[in-house]
């Protein structure tokens, strides 16, 4: 059924913009609904940051932090790239700081939205990021963020991007959208449950880090730093055997994390005696009526190897590379060259979904998922992928080259300790998941029923 929407030339809006989705009947009515219940603006509580770090022009005098679109997971910041020249920082950034909200302008990161819990040291943005800081202590950061990822400010923003090259909605239009006026009470419970929601995230990622360290620990691997030489050799006889001819595979830091690999006392194994390949393939367009849940490489959290997203797709719409058949307690884990760190376990949720033809499917036969997993996303692993790496357009790990993958024969005990801690982490990246959930379906209630109900709604969980 086709949709349509009649607007006045008089109803134009944003400097007269003519494009149709702009004045999608989706977003109208979000945008009459949320000015019925508030004449407040976002602009009359907050405040766009515009203070730029140049690097063509500025010396970085302390260690800072950059953060790109792809490092907001979820509604939290997490890794970063950390940089200690001006050379390093690269581009024209935004300067940030702590109880901050961060919005992406440019689509598809529309969901790019974080509140900023971290404090201390120098932390830059990209530019495509609006950074917006509060001017009125009468409104909590922490409900602003919880308003902007709900779903009458999402429809606005999906059907409010402009142009052709990088679409993106215009910042001055942003500022002007409405807020809705809440009670300090109801700020109170949101900033509760969104601070609540930080500290889990940053105990799933201790839990993660600790599981890592004690994997390297036993090997010996922890500050694992490979001699650097620029120039070395390999054997013509080792090229033929390899099947390659280019530099990158024979660097000598790939044999020097293989033998500390093959000198473990307890042994190695190839991964591929460990972990099956899964070729459970579907066909979504054969059912094209059928509901699925696709997992792509973007909704990869690589930080502790979770699932944060899908794509709810028909059949008949599914792209062609929509075929991996996944199961609880696979492992999935990116092929492709720039994105290997893309790796995640399959949980309850995504149980037969369907992954991209980018990912590994690894079903565990002799060890845990969770120890698996912390395999795979360990240096470990991660380096021997990129030895194996190959190609020139598009640059890959091919499936053949799976059973050259060794990994070391930890004692049962250990894995079952590492295994531990990752499900710990898992377990309170799911707790922060759902807390966030919450705070934006409370302004939701508010906007929609009113503060009574959404107060009666966070009762249910306070």
């Amino acid at each position: 059924m086709a949709v349509f929407n009649i607007v006045k030339v008089s109803e134009l809006e944003g400097g007269k913009i003519l494009t149709p989705e702009f004045y999608h009947p989706s977003k109208i009515l979000s945008k009459q609904f949320l000015e019925n219940v508030s004449t407040k603006k976002i602009k009359d509580y907050f405040y766009s940051v515009r203070e730029i770090f140049a690097p063509q022009k500025e010396n970085l005098s302390q260690q800072g932090i950059v953060f790109d679109l792809s490092d907001i997971t979820s509604y939290f910041l997490y890794s970063g790239r950390k940089v200690t020249s001006s050379e390093e920082v690269g581009s024209n950034k935004k300067i940030f700081l702590q109880n901050d909200v961060l919005i992406s302008r440019l689509r598809p990161y529309l969901k790019e939205v974080s509140f900023v819990g971290i404090n201390g040291g120098l932390k830059l943005a990209s530019t495509e990021f609006i950074v917006l800081r509060q001017k009125d202590i009468s409104y909590y950061p922490e409900t602003l963020f919880a308003y902007l990822i709900s779903k009458e400010l999402q429809s606005i923003l999906a059907w409010s991007i402009t142009g052709t090259e990088h679409p993106r909605f215009n910042e001055d239009y942003f500022l002007k959208l409405p807020l809705p006026e809440l009670s300090e009470q109801t700020h109170k419970e949101i900033k509760k449950i969104v601070q609540s929601a930080f500290k889990m995230f940053l105990d799933s990622l201790t839990f993660y880090s600790e599981a890592e360290n004690l994997l390297l620990e036993e090997l010996g691997l922890k500050d694992f730093k490979p001699k650097f030489k620029k120039t070395y050799t390999a054997k013509l006889s080792v090229a033929f055997s390899a099947h390659r001819m280019d530099a990158e595979h024979f660097q000598p830091k790939y044999e020097e994390l293989r033998s500390c690999i093959r000198n473990y006392p307890n042994g190695y194994y190839r991964i591929t005696d460990i972990a099956k390949k899964s070729e459970e393939i579907v066909e979504p367009r054969n059912y094209p009526n059928k509901d699925y849940h696709y997992i792509e490489l973007a909704d990869i959290n690589q930080s502790i190897g979770t699932i944060e997203s899908e794509n709810d797709i028909k059949g008949k719409y599914a792209p062609s590379r929509a075929r991996m058949l996944l199961r609880k307690g696979d492992i999935i884990a990116s092929s492709v060259e720039g994105s290997l760190d893309k790796v995640a376990m399959v949980s309850e949720e995504y149980n037969e979904a369907i992954g991209s033809t980018g990912f590994f499917v690894l079903r565990p036969s002799l060890v845990s998922s969770g120890y698996l997993l912390a395999l795979v996303k360990s240096t470990i692993v991660q380096e021997q992928l990129r030895c194996e790496s190959s190609g020139t357009i598009l640059a890959a790990v091919p499936a053949k080259s799976l059973p050259n993958i060794i990994v070391p024969n930890i004692p049962y005990e250990k894995q079952e300790e590492i295994a531990s801690l990752v499900q710990q982490s898992h377990t309170a990246r799911r707790e922060a998941k759902t807390l966030l959930e919450k705070a934006k379906r409370a302004v939701e209630i508010a906007i929609e029923e009113g503060e009574d109900k959404a107060m009666e709604y966070l009762n249910l969980y306070i």
